[in-house]
């Protein structure tokens, strides 16, 4: 642009604003005294490229936006670990079931406590708390054999009323058809009778017959509970009696079909 370009009015007000100026003396000699006082070769630092103000801007909000999302993890973890309470293993004990001891006490009366197996001639027997059994339900269960053909049978559990005694059923591994089953509360006792039938036989072998029901909660007294079995084989009249023992879990019988 030429002086000429310059209209007559901005002349005026430049050359008036020029002749009102006053240099800062004071300011001028303090920046002489301290370049003075500098090196004689002063090094002047890189200067950094100037950032788009929009580039600024965006990395104030991620910084801003960081710092609220760390804070706000950390109010919500210390809220968490103060309301989740702290996780407890809990140890279980297993549920066991009192039994009659391999060996009766001396002392012991018969009807306390009679002996777990017994035998006569060729029919055995023995009685045992299934380990299937649980803290609300046991099964129990006499096992029969015989060395020889029995034409007559009869076989009689007695389950001790402890408390919540009650039957859920029972079975034998011999046929169902061949014997009739009765069950029923009498004198304190929940008793299951099984009887062969007339016309039918149990051949050589070992057999078992089952009560089941439930009890009152937590491990039951079989002491008192009890067995009986009379048999006929050829001419000869069998019979066998005892109580209940604890039974192994490698040699538990997994059941059989319930009778009722």
């Amino acid at each position: 642009m030429r002086r000429d370009d310059v209209p007559e009015e901005v002349r005026v007000r430049l050359r008036e604003a020029a002749g009102a100026h006053r240099p800062d003396r004071e300011r001028m000699l303090a920046r002489v005294e301290r370049g003075m006082a500098g090196p004689d070769r002063p090094v002047r630092r890189a200067a950094r490229p100037r950032e788009p103000g929009w580039v600024r801007v965006v990395g104030s909000t991620a910084a801003v936006a960081g710092v609220l999302a760390a804070a706000g993890y950390t109010a919500a973890s210390a809220v968490k670990d103060a309301r989740t309470p702290p996780q407890r293993q809990v140890a279980v004990s297993p549920t066991t079931v009192s039994a009659l001891p391999s060996t009766p006490a001396p002392d012991a009366p018969d009807a306390v406590r009679p002996p777990v197996g017994s035998g006569n001639g060729p029919l055995r027997a023995d009685g045992v708390v299934n380990p299937h059994s649980n803290e609300f339900w046991a099964q129990s269960d006499v096992t029969l054999r015989t060395g020889e053909r029995l034409t007559a049978l009869t076989v009689r559990l007695r389950v001790a009323q402890t408390g919540g005694v009650s039957s859920t059923g029972a079975w034998r591994s011999l046929p169902e058809g061949d014997f009739g089953l009765t069950v029923g509360e009498r004198g304190g006792f929940l008793v299951y009778t099984w009887t062969l039938r007339k016309g039918r036989t149990v051949p050589p072998g070992e057999w078992v017959f089952a009560g089941q029901y439930d009890h009152a909660r937590g491990g039951r007294d079989a002491r008192k509970d009890t067995y009986t079995a009379t048999a006929v084989a050829g001419a000869e009249q069998l019979s066998v009696d005892g109580g209940f023992t604890a039974g192994d879990a490698d040699d538990a019988d997994g059941g059989g079909g319930s009778d009722s």
